[in-house]
């Protein structure tokens, strides 16, 4: 049995933290967390499409169209650098198609290779000017739209 006499040299008092029940309740917690985590996160499962940067190739046969917000609201677009309307967009676009059609044989020929509409939007053009193109050049005939976008800097194409 040990027992004090006397005052001792070292009476000062003992000011090291017992970092050992915080340990222990940090592992404990990890451990409850690392376990209930999954079962309340609960998703849908679907497979996500993976990005890549396609350079877009550029044939003679496409249909270059921009879109932009005039300053008093309306939507302007031009095929090329050309201003159309709602109703010319549409009738210029039938025409395009059908001659391209006509160029290729006809609706009925082999290995038919229908022209592409690509759509450079401004960053501030409101989505109804967008779509409205989109559903224009589809009810004109067009089966392919795309829209011309530039890769942040540095982007290669490697597939992510």
């Amino acid at each position: 049995m040990a027992m004090s006499t006397g005052p001792a040299e070292n009476d000062a008092p003992m000011s090291d933290i017992n970092t050992t029940p915080l340990v222990d309740v940090m592992l404990v917690l990890l451990i409850i967390f690392l376990i209930t985590v999954p079962v309340v996160i609960q998703t849908v499962p679907v497979k996500l499409p993976s990005v890549v940067f396609e350079a877009t190739t550029t044939k003679p046969e496409n249909v270059a169209l921009t879109v932009r917000a005039a300053p008093n609201g309306a939507c302007e677009v031009y095929w090329g650098l050309t201003k159309v309307s709602s109703s010319e967009l549409i009738d210029r676009a039938v025409v395009k198609l059908r001659k391209e059609i006509d160029r290729q044989g006809g609706p009925n020929a082999a290995g038919l290779e229908l022209p592409e509409v690509h759509i450079r939007g401004d960053v501030n053009t409101p989505y109804r000017c967008i779509g409205g193109t989109v559903y224009s050049m589809q009810r004109a005939g067009f089966v392919r739209v795309g829209f011309i976008s530039e890769p942040p800097a540095g982007y290669t194409n490697a597939r992510l």
